[in-house]
């Protein structure tokens, strides 16, 4: 037996009714369209919010660093501290390795001088007493600075017994009262400074001889447990250089011919949808778990040095990798069709209609794919520390195979300082720069892909 489903009879509804049903039904549909825009541009302008909340407090607290308290004192090189031989010369026929051995003596007889009575005298001609209390005197220019007056003698001799005037960092504890970091209402047991150097500092600050200027050492110097005012991120920032040298020089290039074999080339076949599978796989691997083969691969089995670039870089490498497949893939697959066709159809081959016509076209998106690749590793910090790169070093690398940091790994390291009131802000300073590179990586990708992209 045939059943037929029952429907009202709309033509036998008068026609106010229709028209009442269709603007109910409209204005739902009014609503419905109103509550989802309303809820999407929410939460565009929650996410906004939550950026900008981010930055405001990241440069609120980073920006102060990035100028620091400096002593400008005329520094008088008594002949009677710096007593120091005439620097060595080249004598005729002397060997090279001979001569630098000599010129390494006399530099480090002019390191066991007491730079601090320099410095100590310096300051007793704007506060007398100080001379009395030598060893609070020091503590108000950070350790670094006598290094720095010891390579002035070294570099030139002949200012012995000149005065010379000079911008001595002050210490880090000194920073940080000036700033105000601390309550100057604390009692003296909670104070890092005794009321004496207290004193002095403000008695300085109010000569105009303490003050605060801009922190050239935060990029010149590198990182310094010693001497904590003038670390820097100068040899974090040649480590993560090295590093995506190396991630340039072997990930992009790998990748893209990858991504070209797998779009162009290759067969479609199990075999090739295996490769595909794991290829976007691995762009969703944890990051550390790279840093875990690196250790594992190039350390142990290849015995490359332990917290040097090249390793990173070959971790990074490794991680990056999928992503250049992908976003070059996608490139490949954004060209229409007709472009191949149109080639091979004038006599093209394969490979010329690739790599003559294909390629530059979808050269932008590669570009942009590959930098955006590159500003991801350069931000990656858990496979950095899984291979050793959060080890203290205090000189700059000149290779990629020197031990260095990164400067992912720097914040790291400077977010567990023990001093916190001062080391803060220059954590903070140091993810300024961080996201200035990273935010410039990203501007240079989207600037290339405007200048090279062709419409069709």
């Amino acid at each position: 037996m045939k059943t037929t489903s029952y429907s009202p009879d709309r033509s036998s509804l008068p026609p106010s009714a229709v028209q009442d049903r269709v603007n109910k039904s409209l204005s739902r549909r009014h609503r419905q369209e109103k509550t989802f825009k309303a809820m999407g541009l929410g939460a565009m302008l929650l996410g906004l919010a939550f950026v900008v909340i981010l930055f405001v407090h990241i440069f609120s607290k980073g920006l102060p660093a990035f100028w620091q308290a400096s002593i400008t004192l005329d520094v008088y090189f008594d002949p009677a501290v710096v007593t120091i031989d005439a620097a060595p010369d080249r004598e005729p026929g002397e060997d090279a390795n001979a001569f630098r051995e000599r010129r390494l003596e006399w530099e480090n007889s002019v390191g066991f001088i007491n730079f601090n009575r320099l410095i100590v005298a310096a300051l007793s001609e704007h506060i007398p007493d100080i001379a009395e209390h030598g060893r609070d005197a020091t503590r108000l220019v950070t350790s670094g600075e006598r290094i720095r007056l010891r390579d002035m003698v070294v570099d030139d001799p002949s200012i012995v017994g000149q005065t010379r005037r000079v911008n001595l960092l002050a210490d880090a504890n000194v920073d940080v009262w000036l700033k105000g970091n601390i309550d100057r209402d604390l009692p003296d047991a909670q104070q890092q400074l005794s009321p004496r150097v207290r004193s002095w500092i403000d008695q300085l600050h109010a000569d105009g001889l303490l003050d605060l200027r801009f922190n050239l050492a935060l990029f010149t110097n590198p990182d310094s447990r010693s001497s904590l005012a003038s670390a820097g991120l100068a040899g974090a920032f040649m480590g993560s250089l090295y590093m995506m040298m190396i991630v340039l020089l072997v990930a992009v290039p790998m990748g893209v011919a990858s991504a070209i074999y797998l779009e162009e080339f290759a067969p479609k076949n199990r075999i090739t949808d295996i490769i595909e599978v794991n290829i976007n796989n691995l762009a969703a691997v944890p990051s550390i778990i790279f840093g875990l083969l690196g250790a594992a691969v190039f350390i142990q089995y290849f015995k490359l040095p332990l917290s040097a670039p090249v390793v990173g870089g070959l971790v990074l490498s490794l991680m990056t990798l999928p992503t250049v497949i992908i976003a070059t893939r996608a490139a490949l697959k954004a060209i229409p069709p007709s472009i191949r066709q149109a080639a091979l159809g004038v006599g093209a081959s394969k490979t010329q209609a690739v790599f003559h016509h294909v390629l530059p076209l979808a050269l932008p998106g590669i570009l942009t794919g590959s930098i955006i690749g590159l500003a991801q590793a350069l931000g990656e910090t858990a496979p950095l520390l899984l291979i050793g790169m959060n080890a203290f070093v205090a000189s700059m690398p000149t290779g990629p195979f020197d031990q260095s940091n990164a400067l992912p790994v720097q914040i790291y390291l400077w977010q567990g300082n023990e001093l916190r009131n001062f080391f803060e802000a220059r954590t903070s300073a140091a993810i300024i720069v961080l996201l200035a590179l990273m935010l410039s990586l990203n501007a240079l990708a989207i600037w290339l892909r405007r200048k090279f992209e062709k419409r069709w």
